[in-house]
């Protein structure tokens, strides 16, 4: 794996005290007196400084010897879904109809009352709400199919036309006989090494992918959903494991350049700011004065940090890439510490397989 450079150990040890969740990813410490090794944000008891050692990556703790601490969990990628958690949402994936109830749960040996906790916190809703949300979603996929909503009622669980209707439409804000002309954007979580994002789709592609610690990332979603006409609920895409395995393939340093589909509705100065973004060429930066020049318009600098803050889509659109004309880091929606690590990364891969 390519891993950008570590700050100083007075700055590590200082996080590691703090359990500050904004260097999750960054860096991992191993306890020379216990021979394990922790994120962060571990709650265990914290070592002394001269009893710490730093590493980039989880390899480089393994190679060192040091075995994975069991109350933080440092091999699970940073937001990923506990097992019991991804077990249980492949499983409605599966099948959208199942209604898994507290005693289905504890059947699985998963204690309802845990799982609803992790719900509410990551997913900002109920997992019987999370049920819900497939369920429906599902629905809307048949129907824009092609299927009867008589047929898809009874077919998601539910035993009357009304109670299906009722559900559905508090779920889009539309009638299940309106789905043919109306959106639904489908959102799921994507655990990366620098944080969980958030990952939203219609039909056509990706629409936005934000990590979800984002200050303005409610600010984002209300634009999307009012500039596509559609409401966002979890659901289901064909566009989500490849957007996973692609993104893993870009932390690992193997992937440049992505394939995705996007859906990149805006003003047509924002459009043609996206693309000239899309034009910077991996391991490279380009100023904001240098984006201004390339849009025709050598004044507009104002205009064009604003374009690329109202970006919806991280990392394939590399806004990352655009720095300050002095060479320093400003506007980054995600945090400056992760526009550095993606800068670093992209450069020390390229050194690493100039050839890819």
């Amino acid at each position: 794996m390519v891993v950008a450079s570590l700050p100083g150990e007075d700055v590590l040890y200082a996080a590691l005290l703090n359990k500050d969740s904004s260097f999750e990813g960054l860096f991992f410490v191993g306890v020379k007196t216990t021979g394990i090794f922790c994120r962060p944000t571990c709650t265990a008891r914290k070592p002394k400084k001269e009893n710490c050692t730093f590493f980039k990556s989880t390899k480089e703790a393994l190679l060192y010897g040091f075995r994975p601490c069991k109350v933080c969990e440092p091999l699970r990628l940073n937001g990923d879904y506990p097992e019991s958690v991804k077990n249980i949402i492949k499983e409605i994936n599966i099948d959208p109809s199942l209604r898994l109830k507290a005693a289905d749960l504890r059947k699985r040996g998963i204690q309802p009352e845990k799982l609803t906790r992790w719900f509410k916190k990551n997913m900002n809703m109920t997992f019987v709400a999370y049920q819900k949300s497939i369920r429906i979603g599902n629905a809307y996929g048949q129907i824009r199919l092609g299927e009867q909503v008589t047929g898809t009622a009874f077919n998601s669980g539910y035993e009357s036309l009304s109670g299906f209707a009722d559900s559905f439409k508090k779920q889009t804000g539309f009638t299940p006989t309106q789905s043919k002309h109306r959106k639904v954007i489908v959102t799921t979580r994507i655990p990366t090494i620098l944080g969980p994002m958030l990952a939203c789709a219609v039909e056509e592609g990706i629409c936005l992918l934000e990590f979800v610690d984002r200050p303005m990332l409610e600010t984002q979603l209300k634009r999307v959903q009012k500039i596509l006409g559609g409401k966002t609920m979890p659901g289901l895409s064909k566009y989500f494991e490849l957007l996973s395995m692609q993104l893993t393939e870009y932390f690992e340093g193997r992937r440049k350049q992505f394939t995705i589909p996007m859906v990149l509705d805006g003003t047509l100065f924002q459009q043609k700011i996206w693309d000239i973004l899309q034009e910077i060429p991996y391991g490279a930066t380009r100023s904001y004065q240098q984006q201004a020049e390339c849009a025709g318009n050598k004044k507009a600098l104002r205009a064009v940090a604003k374009a690329n803050g109202d970006n919806r889509i991280a990392i394939l659109v590399p806004c990352h890439r655009v720095i300050g004309s002095n060479g320093k880091l400003t506007g980054y929606g995600g945090g400056l510490w992760r526009k550095q690590y993606l800068l670093d990364l992209e450069r020390n891969s390229t050194k690493t397989h100039p050839e890819k």
